[in-house]
């Protein structure tokens, strides 16, 4: 193993100058495919269809908020009956406020080419603004199909809070440490929603049994956490279907049966439409203001709304809000508030002892289906999040299970999935009540309201380039609503709100140290990179014997030569006769598509037998088992030398318009002619001077140097002969056998580092790469084809 130190000024070879002219990232390899996102237009049918299915999917976790609202705001019980209609006002202009004007619709429209929650909002500010702190990124990524960004003028405040974000690190830093924040807020919530749903539901067993014990209703919460939690690998795609018709039974039973109360007990409730009986709600001291907790959690799952947006227009949740959820919600809470005004003593199980008696059980079934629904939105929504934050380079790679073939989004992570039931288990029998378990929840979700606020006001600048005016009314009514909840629930720390603070300092702790090494990790190799002048002056053979195979050599670098390669010939007298460097990198863009994903560029002269192959995902993208990530990568570089074989009679100056309409009628005739799958959209530009630069001092590389055919040295052949074999060369290196080569290596902190960094480093970030999947694995590549490089680097 090697040993090396990054040095803090970030050395650069001796021949940086040089090296910069002969590896420049590749440009006119990028497609020039460029189309900003547009949201297709559906017809009315259609977008009323949509409507529906998306109350079985985004609005499970917010319609089931009447099942213990009132319970966590009166959980002392009721002094006044006034501060029941304050409450019920507070309720209605919470709902009002939040999710409908400020998610419904405002924070909807901020989605990531339909892309929802805090990732979503981060990718698109990493897009407008250098804000990603592992710097991998090239203006070719910017022409990629799903990379939608704005312009500005230079002198605009767009362009000038742009600057300001990337003038220094603290302040990328910064944002990314509130995105971890409510992500892993988020998680929490994953863990709380089917905590406190169930547990609600299956309370109504006792409503009617009064004799029946605590002990037993927890129980049989417990049993349906297990069976939830136990089916998650079988997806929700078999069982989906049936989301969309309980959900609306849900929210049409617990409307209809809010009027019937109404009507029945006490239609003064309605009064409580006047916002002045907030005030007076607020004069009754600070009882009535640490309520509050409970009252906030009527706009639980509104968060939700917005990370599950995936598969459903806009327009559509806003038809489904506003024509089915938010009156069939003000008429459940309204139904509540006048059952309690008449009794009182039942408030901490008002939802079931309003219910009309003939439809006590139907309604229980219905509640614990609704339940189990709005569960099963967040635990996807958990999974889908940590998947963004894998790609994203802040979480340790872990197994993702891709449950349907209709559905990107739908996939389970089996270890994520026990973690969450553990969890989810101690939160419910260790609590025992819905109040400590509410205050909890109330904590998580109004953290993630405020850190949704705070991203918001950017990408209103930078995305939408929206006016100041509108901006400051949003923030101010936002900032209004969610601090004087969070100032509420702060009274509730020490009664369960510690749970989701305690949940996400562990999750964001894994988080941001995995990040922070994975940025050293890059750092490194950037720094330690091999000048290409050196590998050039080395000739065809590299100083070495070229052995008949293909060797894809595995880097963090988009451009360059990596050290692990240097390490590797340096230890090894012999290198395959055709060596590709292959980059995995993320974008943040939600996907990318398949015949935009592979990059392809030659390094050196053709008798090298040298190609630079950048591979390119999406946050949501997902590597599954029978995508054959070899034969991919092979099938690109024989596209690339066919392409630039077919390319050689062009001028440079006709090579340099060599466009994407081109390019896909040479692919269609590429596959006429023969039968393999083309993976790629592969653009080149014929013997330019970036396909064939060599050093000036080294004279004509082509002639001086002989090629190679099945790595045995032959005499010098003519430029035209070695593009004619080379398509032959590559398959009969492909017969030989392929090789991946990757580096395993082993990050450790410099002696003089602080304890703090010695424990992050030595401790926590080896404890997540020995327990974490490697690289291999999460690529599917073959186990016997693998060859890891061994290193050691201190920072």
């Amino acid at each position: 193993m090697s040993s090396i130190s990054v040095e803090e000024d970030g050395g650069r070879g001796s021949m940086w100058d040089l090296d910069q002219k002969l590896d420049q990232p590749m440009d006119e390899e990028a497609g020039k495919l460029r189309n900003m996102y547009r949201e297709k237009k559906f017809s009315s049918l259609l977008l009323l269809r949509l409507a529906f299915q998306s109350l079985g999917v985004v609005f499970g976790d917010l319609g089931t908020s009447p099942l213990y609202v009132f319970y966590n705001t009166f959980s002392h019980g009721i002094s006044d009956p006034e501060d029941v209609i304050g409450a019920l006002s507070l309720i209605i202009y919470s709902l009002t406020l939040v999710p409908l004007l400020k998610y419904v619709f405002v924070v909807l429209r901020a989605n990531d080419n339909g892309q929802g929650g805090t990732f979503a909002l981060y990718s698109l500010l990493c897009r407008h603004a250098k804000i990603n702190t592992i710097p991998n990124q090239h203006r070719t990524d910017e022409e990629l199909t799903t990379y939608s960004r704005q312009t500005y003028d230079e002198n605009s405040l767009a362009t000038k809070v742009k600057l300001w974000l990337e003038a220094h690190n603290l302040k990328k830093n910064v944002i990314l440490v509130l995105v971890l924040f409510a992500t892993c807020m988020t998680i929490g919530d994953g863990i709380l929603t089917p905590a406190i749903s169930v547990l609600s539901a299956s309370g109504g067993i006792k409503v009617n049994h009064p004799e029946i014990s605590k002990d037993v209703v927890i129980l049989v919460a417990v049993i349906i956490l297990v069976g939830l939690f136990s089916l998650q690998h079988y997806g929700t795609d078999k069982v989906g279907w049936l989301f969309a018709p309980v959900v609306l039974l849900w929210f049409l039973l617990i409307g209809a049966i809010g009027a019937v109360n109404i009507w029945k007990y006490d239609s003064s409730v309605l009064k409580a439409f006047n916002p002045v009986y907030i005030v007076r709600y607020f004069k009754g001291g600070r009882r009535n203001w640490t309520s509050l907790g409970g009252i906030m959690l009527s706009i639980t799952g509104t968060e939700a709304l917005f990370a599950d947006l995936c598969h459903f227009p806009v327009l559509a949740i806003q038809i489904a809000f506003t024509l089915v959820v938010f009156p069939c919600l003000l008429l459940a809470y309204s139904g509540q508030a006048a059952y309690i005004i008449q009794h009182q003593d039942h408030v901490h199980d008002a939802f079931y002892r309003s219910i009309p008696g003939s439809m006590y059980w139907p309604m229980f079934i219905v509640a614990t289906a609704a339940a189990i629904i709005a569960s099963q939105a967040t635990i996807s929504a958990t999974f889908s999040i940590i998947k963004q934050a894998l790609a994203l380079g802040c979480f340790p790679r872990v197994k993702v299970v891709h449950t349907s073939r209709k559905f990107l989004g739908q996939i389970y992570i089996p270890d994520i999935n026990w973690i969450l039931l553990l969890l989810c288990i101690a939160v419910t029998a260790g609590f025992k009540n819905q109040t400590q378990i509410g205050n909890a929840y109330g904590t998580a979700v109004v953290l993630v309201m405020l850190v949704t606020t705070l991203l918001m006001i950017p990408v209103m600048l930078l995305v939408w380039g929206s006016h100041l005016i509108f901006i400051f009314f949003f923030t101010v009514l936002s900032l209004i609503v969610e601090l004087t909840y969070f100032s509420a629930v702060l009274f509730k720390v020490n009664q369960g709100g510690w749970v989701p603070l305690v949940i996400a300092a562990a999750f964001l702790l894994i988080m941001y140290v995995w990040h922070y090494g994975t940025v050293k990790r890059y750092e490194f190799e950037l720094h330690s990179k091999v000048s290409l002048a050196w590998i050039l002056g080395l000739g065809p053979s590299l100083g070495l014997v070229r052995v008949p195979g293909i060797g894809f050599v595995y880097t963090e670098l988009p451009s360059g030569v990596p050290h692990i390669f240097s390490h590797l010939i340096t230890n090894l007298p012999a290198i395959h006769s055709v060596v590709v460097f292959v980059c995995v990198k993320y974008l943040p863009v939600y996907i990318v598509p398949i015949e935009e994903r592979f990059l392809v560029k030659r390094i050196g002269p053709k008798d090298f037998h040298m190609f630079r192959c950048v591979a390119r995902y999406g946050y949501k993208d997902l590597h599954r088992k029978d995508d054959n990530f070899e034969k991919m990568l092979f099938d690109t570089i024989s596209t690339f030398v066919r392409l630039e074989k077919m390319m050689e009679g062009y001028t440079d100056s006709e090579a340099g318009t060599f466009d994407a309409q081109k390019n896909g009628r040479t692919v269609d005739l590429l596959a006429a002619e023969n039968d393999d799958t083309l993976y790629s959209n592969v653009e080149i530009t014929s013997n330019s001077s970036q396909d064939s630069i060599v050093p000036a001092q080294s004279g004509d590389l082509r002639s001086k140097y002989s090629t190679y055919q099945g790595g045995i040295s032959t005499s010098s052949a003519p430029a035209s002969q070695t593009a004619s074999d080379e398509y032959d060369f590559l398959n009969e290196c492909k017969d030989a056998g392929m090789v991946h080569i990757l580096g395993n290596t082993i990050v450790r902190a410099r002696r003089d580092s602080s304890p703090l960094k010695k424990i992050a480093v030595d401790y926590i970030y080896a404890f997540l790469r020995r327990i974490c999947r490697e690289n291999s694995v999460m690529l599917n590549l073959p186990h016997e084809s693998l060859l890891n490089v061994g290193q050691i680097f201190y920072i």
